[in-house]
Protein backbone atom coordinates (compact mmCIF):
# COMPACT_ATOMS: atom_id res chain seq x y z
CA UNK A 1 0.00 0.00 0.00
CA UNK A 2 1.15 3.49 -0.83
CA UNK A 3 -0.27 6.83 0.28
CA UNK A 4 -0.06 10.12 -1.58
CA UNK A 5 -2.15 13.31 -1.29
CA UNK A 6 -5.08 13.54 -3.62
CA UNK A 7 -6.32 16.75 -5.35
CA UNK A 8 -8.21 17.78 -2.20
CA UNK A 9 -5.10 17.41 -0.05
CA UNK A 10 -6.37 14.26 1.63
CA UNK A 11 -4.77 10.83 1.69
CA UNK A 12 -5.10 8.74 -1.41
CA UNK A 13 -4.37 5.16 -0.53
CA UNK A 14 -3.14 3.10 -3.45
CA UNK A 15 -3.12 -0.67 -3.25
CA UNK A 16 -0.24 -1.94 -5.39
CA UNK A 17 -0.20 -5.53 -6.56
CA UNK A 18 3.50 -5.61 -7.36
CA UNK A 19 5.45 -8.21 -9.31
CA UNK A 20 9.15 -7.42 -9.47
CA UNK A 21 10.90 -9.04 -12.41
CA UNK A 22 14.60 -9.55 -12.57
CA UNK A 23 17.02 -8.88 -15.34
CA UNK A 24 18.65 -12.00 -16.71
CA UNK A 25 22.13 -12.58 -18.02
CA UNK A 26 23.32 -15.20 -20.47
CA UNK A 27 26.19 -15.77 -22.86
CA UNK A 28 26.53 -17.36 -26.25
CA UNK A 29 29.51 -18.11 -28.49
CA UNK A 30 28.29 -18.15 -32.07
CA UNK A 31 30.56 -18.83 -35.03
CA UNK A 32 29.42 -17.15 -38.22
CA UNK A 33 30.47 -17.07 -41.85
CA UNK A 34 30.08 -13.41 -42.69
CA UNK A 35 27.84 -10.94 -40.80
CA UNK A 36 26.03 -12.21 -37.67
CA UNK A 37 22.59 -11.00 -36.61
CA UNK A 38 22.21 -10.84 -32.82
CA UNK A 39 18.88 -11.64 -31.08
CA UNK A 40 18.04 -7.90 -30.92
CA UNK A 41 18.61 -7.54 -34.67
CA UNK A 42 21.99 -5.83 -34.37
CA UNK A 43 24.42 -6.94 -37.07
CA UNK A 44 28.09 -7.61 -36.36
CA UNK A 45 30.64 -8.33 -39.08
CA UNK A 46 33.82 -8.75 -37.04
CA UNK A 47 34.86 -11.10 -34.27
CA UNK A 48 34.67 -9.74 -30.74
CA UNK A 49 32.81 -9.53 -27.43
CA UNK A 50 29.43 -7.79 -27.71
CA UNK A 51 26.52 -7.19 -25.33
CA UNK A 52 22.99 -7.44 -26.67
CA UNK A 53 19.79 -6.59 -24.78
CA UNK A 54 16.32 -7.96 -25.40
CA UNK A 55 13.23 -8.22 -23.13
CA UNK A 56 13.06 -11.44 -21.09
CA UNK A 57 9.86 -13.37 -20.25
CA UNK A 58 9.01 -10.92 -17.41
CA UNK A 59 9.55 -7.85 -19.58
CA UNK A 60 12.87 -6.95 -18.02
CA UNK A 61 16.22 -6.69 -19.72
CA UNK A 62 17.88 -9.88 -20.78
CA UNK A 63 21.54 -9.07 -21.29
CA UNK A 64 23.31 -11.46 -23.62
CA UNK A 65 27.09 -11.54 -23.78
CA UNK A 66 28.05 -12.58 -27.31
CA UNK A 67 31.56 -13.94 -27.82
CA UNK A 68 31.42 -13.83 -31.60
CA UNK A 69 33.80 -15.46 -34.05
CA UNK A 70 33.30 -14.34 -37.65
CA UNK A 71 35.07 -16.55 -40.16
CA UNK A 72 35.48 -15.41 -43.72
CA UNK A 73 34.44 -17.23 -46.84
CA UNK A 74 37.33 -17.94 -49.22
CA UNK A 75 37.76 -17.94 -52.96
CA UNK A 76 40.23 -19.27 -55.47
CA UNK A 77 40.52 -19.90 -59.17
CA UNK A 78 41.94 -22.79 -61.16
CA UNK A 79 42.50 -23.61 -64.82
CA UNK A 80 41.67 -27.18 -65.78
CA UNK A 81 42.19 -29.17 -68.98
CA UNK A 82 40.23 -32.42 -69.09
CA UNK A 83 39.22 -35.10 -71.56
CA UNK A 84 35.49 -35.61 -72.20
CA UNK A 85 34.30 -34.76 -68.66
CA UNK A 86 35.49 -32.99 -65.51
CA UNK A 87 34.36 -33.63 -61.94
CA UNK A 88 34.63 -30.45 -59.84
CA UNK A 89 35.63 -30.52 -56.13
CA UNK A 90 31.94 -30.39 -55.11
CA UNK A 91 31.16 -33.43 -57.27
CA UNK A 92 29.46 -31.47 -60.07
CA UNK A 93 30.23 -32.86 -63.53
CA UNK A 94 30.89 -30.76 -66.62
CA UNK A 95 31.18 -31.92 -70.24
CA UNK A 96 31.79 -28.63 -72.04
CA UNK A 97 34.39 -25.89 -71.81
CA UNK A 98 33.50 -22.72 -69.93
CA UNK A 99 33.77 -20.69 -66.76
CA UNK A 100 32.15 -22.39 -63.75
CA UNK A 101 31.69 -21.44 -60.09
CA UNK A 102 31.94 -24.34 -57.64
CA UNK A 103 31.33 -24.09 -53.88
CA UNK A 104 32.69 -26.34 -51.15
CA UNK A 105 33.19 -25.84 -47.40
CA UNK A 106 36.57 -24.48 -46.33
CA UNK A 107 38.41 -25.58 -43.18
CA UNK A 108 36.63 -22.88 -41.13
CA UNK A 109 33.22 -24.21 -42.14
CA UNK A 110 32.47 -21.35 -44.52
CA UNK A 111 31.92 -21.29 -48.27
CA UNK A 112 34.95 -21.65 -50.47
CA UNK A 113 34.04 -20.46 -53.95
CA UNK A 114 36.25 -21.88 -56.70
CA UNK A 115 36.23 -20.26 -60.13
CA UNK A 116 37.05 -22.95 -62.69
CA UNK A 117 38.26 -22.02 -66.18
CA UNK A 118 37.55 -25.35 -67.85
CA UNK A 119 38.79 -26.58 -71.21
CA UNK A 120 37.29 -29.89 -72.34
CA UNK A 121 38.96 -31.83 -75.16
CA UNK A 122 37.36 -34.87 -76.72
CA UNK A 123 38.56 -38.41 -77.15
CA UNK A 124 38.48 -39.81 -80.67
CA UNK A 125 37.68 -43.18 -82.23
CA UNK A 126 38.63 -44.67 -85.58
CA UNK A 127 38.66 -47.95 -87.45
CA UNK A 128 41.41 -49.29 -89.66
CA UNK A 129 42.10 -52.46 -91.61
CA UNK A 130 45.64 -53.83 -91.45
CA UNK A 131 47.46 -56.89 -92.65
CA UNK A 132 50.96 -58.08 -91.91
CA UNK A 133 53.20 -61.06 -92.31
CA UNK A 134 53.78 -63.04 -89.12
CA UNK A 135 53.50 -60.08 -86.68
CA UNK A 136 51.82 -56.66 -86.52
CA UNK A 137 52.94 -53.73 -84.37
CA UNK A 138 50.00 -51.49 -83.45
CA UNK A 139 50.38 -47.68 -83.11
CA UNK A 140 50.71 -48.07 -79.31
CA UNK A 141 53.64 -50.44 -79.77
CA UNK A 142 51.71 -53.59 -78.83
CA UNK A 143 52.50 -56.59 -81.07
CA UNK A 144 50.03 -59.16 -82.38
CA UNK A 145 50.64 -62.50 -84.12
CA UNK A 146 47.05 -63.63 -84.74
CA UNK A 147 44.29 -62.25 -86.96
CA UNK A 148 41.25 -60.67 -85.33
CA UNK A 149 39.69 -57.45 -84.10
CA UNK A 150 41.93 -55.57 -81.71
CA UNK A 151 41.48 -52.30 -79.85
CA UNK A 152 44.49 -50.03 -79.51
CA UNK A 153 44.64 -46.76 -77.58
CA UNK A 154 47.07 -43.88 -78.03
CA UNK A 155 46.85 -40.16 -77.23
CA UNK A 156 45.37 -37.86 -79.85
CA UNK A 157 46.62 -34.33 -80.62
CA UNK A 158 44.52 -32.93 -77.72
CA UNK A 159 46.13 -35.35 -75.25
CA UNK A 160 42.98 -37.47 -74.93
CA UNK A 161 42.41 -41.14 -75.78
CA UNK A 162 42.36 -42.06 -79.44
CA UNK A 163 40.76 -45.51 -79.57
CA UNK A 164 41.38 -47.48 -82.76
CA UNK A 165 39.53 -50.62 -83.73
CA UNK A 166 41.85 -52.61 -85.99
CA UNK A 167 40.61 -55.41 -88.24
CA UNK A 168 43.86 -57.36 -88.42
CA UNK A 169 44.86 -60.09 -90.86
CA UNK A 170 48.10 -61.92 -90.12
CA UNK A 171 49.59 -63.85 -93.04
CA UNK A 172 52.13 -66.58 -92.36
CA UNK A 173 55.52 -66.65 -94.04
CA UNK A 174 56.59 -69.96 -95.58
CA UNK A 175 59.94 -71.72 -95.83
CA UNK A 176 61.07 -74.02 -98.57
CA UNK A 177 64.32 -75.44 -99.85
CA UNK A 178 65.46 -76.05 -103.40
CA UNK A 179 68.59 -77.58 -104.74
CA UNK A 180 70.01 -75.72 -107.72
CA UNK A 181 73.03 -76.30 -109.94
CA UNK A 182 74.18 -73.48 -112.21
CA UNK A 183 77.11 -72.52 -114.37
CA UNK A 184 78.81 -69.19 -113.55
CA UNK A 185 75.74 -67.56 -111.92
CA UNK A 186 72.34 -68.42 -110.58
CA UNK A 187 69.23 -66.22 -110.68
CA UNK A 188 67.00 -66.91 -107.67
CA UNK A 189 63.17 -66.76 -107.88
CA UNK A 190 63.27 -63.23 -106.42
CA UNK A 191 65.61 -62.07 -109.20
CA UNK A 192 68.71 -61.97 -107.02
CA UNK A 193 71.84 -63.17 -108.88
CA UNK A 194 74.35 -65.33 -107.08
CA UNK A 195 77.83 -66.22 -108.46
Amino acid sequence: MDTIPNMAGCDSIITINLVVGNTTNSSIGPVSCGPYTAPSGAVYSTSGLFFDTIPNFSGCDSIIMINLVVNAPSSSSIGVNACDMYTAPSGAMYTSSGLYMDTITNMMGCDSVITIQLSISNSTTSSITASACDMYTAPSGATYTMSGTIVDVILNAAGCDSTMTIQLTIRTSTNSAIGAVACNSYTAPSGAVFT
